[in-house]
This record gives structure tokens, sequence and C-alpha cells, in this order.
């Protein structure tokens, strides 16, 4: 039998109700499919930050590098810690630390949901660029409090970076519908953006089985709304990507039917996988948030681990629980009541 540790980092509000739902199925599958997983549960969040003036232990790389996989909940408290430093305490650092530079998050309607669009036949997979990008961290601000004040942001971009993930990009397309949109604004930005159109070209004459196209980022956030069915696999970078996935969540139902995977492709440091939707603060404890991305991640988490028989049972019982109805509008259930329903389809 195989035995898998799983790191369970359920952070801050809804993040604590989603990541125990999400955990309950994904043993009740691992247990239909013969394996093990071994959870061990972190307090790291924005209330250890108040507690301790950091957001995870100064070993905390060190310690998370032991596990197969992280399991996140929710990261963030505005009201008490600044995003800003709940994000780059945590989030930011494990992603960068564990090179998981592929985000991916997919965009379809699960049966039983009803997007704000027409469309119902897509089934889009954005990747993320997750480590550079606009997101480096590179900067500072001089002068501050004074009608002075400059702050300089860097977005800072690589050859192997970007490389590395449209790669990644022209690979998932080959295992789907061979169709890739990569993403820039190079019409604006002529240094970085275009320097990305430029190796997105070169990378897709080592793909000529892909139809490879390179979309302003206006333009594709456009198409996302009219003509979602035309896409399949869009690349874009740090900042790009995460805009238009929120788009992409919001054509799919919303938020909480969003799920995201931090990918490490060469497996030398474990993955953290986690929905897409944030700790919520307005409905925290109030038992009603909609678990469906978390599960929906937690089988991300088990195909990554090479369990498709287990992430195939997870998305099969998600389907059915929400073809009945049931999690399909936000905030109408409990969240105990939707994650019964899944374990009950689980085969």
């Amino acid at each position: 039998m195989k035995n898998y540790a799983i790191a369970l980092i359920p952070g801050d509000g809804i993040g604590r109700d989603v990541t125990e739902a999400a955990w309950a199925v994904l043993e009740a599958a691992a247990r239909h499919s013969g394996i093990t997983l071994n959870g061990a549960r972190f307090p790291w969040s924005c209330a250890f930050y108040k507690d301790t003036g950091m957001m995870m232990p100064s070993d905390g790389i060190k310690t998370l590098q032991t596990f197969d996989a992280i399991l996140l909940g929710a990261v963030g408290w505005p009201t008490e810690v600044p995003d800003a430093v709940s994000l780059h305490g945590l989030l930011l650092p494990i992603r960068k630390e564990f090179t998981q530079y592929a985000n991916i998050r997919p965009h379809r309607l699960l049966p039983g949901v009803n997007g704000p669009l027409k469309a119902t036949g897509f089934d889009i997979l954005c990747i993320r660029e997750n480590t550079e990008g606009e997101y480096s961290g590179a900067g500072g601000r001089v002068h501050q409090g004074t009608s002075g004040e400059v702050a300089v942001e860097t977005s800072v971009f690589t050859r192997a970076g970007v490389e590395r993930i449209l790669r990644f990009g022209f690979d998932q397309a080959r295992r789907r519908r061979r169709k890739l949109a990569s993403v820039t604004k190079s019409n604006a930005q002529k240094y970085s953006m275009v320097f990305w159109d430029e190796i997105t070209r070169r990378v897709a004459a080592d793909y000529p089985d892909v139809d490879a196209t390179s979309y302003h980022v206006d333009a594709l956030a456009a198409r996302m709304v009219l003509a979602p069915e035309s896409l399949d696999v869009v690349v874009a970078s740090n900042l790009l990507g995460d805009i238009l996935t929120d788009l992409g969540a919001a054509i799919q139902g919303g938020l909480g039917f969003a799920a995201s995977a931090n990918v490490n492709p060469d497996r030398s440091a474990p993955s953290m996988f986690e929905p897409v939707h944030g700790s919520a603060p307005d409905i925290a404890d109030l038992g009603i948030a909609n678990p469906i991305a978390a599960i929906w991640s937690g089988a991300m988490m088990l195909d990554h681990l090479g369990e498709a028989d287990a992430a195939a049972r997870v998305m099969a019982a998600l389907e059915q629980t929400t073809s009945r109805g049931i999690g399909t509008v936000q905030g109408k259930e409990r969240t105990e009541a939707i994650t019964a329903a899944v374990l009950s389809s689980l085969s």
C-alpha cells in the first residue's frame, strides 16, 4: 500500500472549514483506491503571525520539504495583517523556494452549475507563471511620506523562467486539444512582453502539432467571455495569469468552484494545492463555505501524486453531487452538508 505524507495548512477564515472538508473526502477516496494519506496540520496563518511575528517559523520551508505535497486552505485577514505581509510571508516563499513555477487552474462548469454566460461547453486550463514576472518583489520605496515619494516595482523575466512555463503549457496542450494561447501586452510593454512573445515563437517551433496563438491580454479577456469554448490551454505571466484566472473563476460559476495547483514539474520539491477563493472573513465561522474548490484542488493533488484512480473518484463524486443541485448556489448550504453529499457519492 502506498503512503503519502501531506502537509495541511488550513490557514485563516473559511480555509479551516474547507480544508477539513477536502481532507475527509481525500481520505475516503484514498481508502477506496488502496492508498494511505498521512496528514500533519500546521497552524501557520495570520493568527500565527499575530502571536509570533511570522507567518511561518524560520524553519518552515525545511519542515515542508519532507512532505509529498501541501494542501492549503486560505491565508489572509486584511483587517489585522496586511495582505502584502501574509502573501510574502507564506505563499510566495513556498512557491519560490520549492520552484512551484507552474500555477494550474482549470475552468469549466461542473454539471448542474449555472455560470453567467450562455456558453456551457468550455474547458480552459490556465497556466500561470508562478515565481517571477510582476510578482518578483524587486523594487522599493524612497522618501516615504513626503511629496517626493517614489515607488518602483520591477518585473523580472528570465529566459529560463519564460521558456520553462511555455514548454509546460505546450506539454499540457499536447495532452488535451492541442491549442495554446500565449498572453502578453507586448503592444504596450516593449521589453518584457516582446521578450515573452519572441520566446513563444521559438518554443512553438518545437511543437508543430500544437496550434499556438499569441493574444494581447485585453483581447484574450474578451474572448474568455464571448467565446470561451474557443480556448484550450492559456499561458500567461504571473500578473496577467492572476487576473485572467479570476475571470475564469467567474465564468465557471464563482470562486467557490475555482481550484488550483502550484506545481514543481520536476518533483524535486513538494507541490502545493489550494482553492482560489481566499479566507472570506465575511462568512468565516458561519459554516456556509463551499468546499468544492478545495475538494477539486485535492483531486489535482492526487493526480499529481500519480494516483489517477483516486483523483477520478473524487471528481466523479463532485460531479454527481453538483448534478443533483447540491453545492451549486454559493452560501445556500452548509459546508458539512455538501461534504456529506460528496462522501456519499464516492465509489
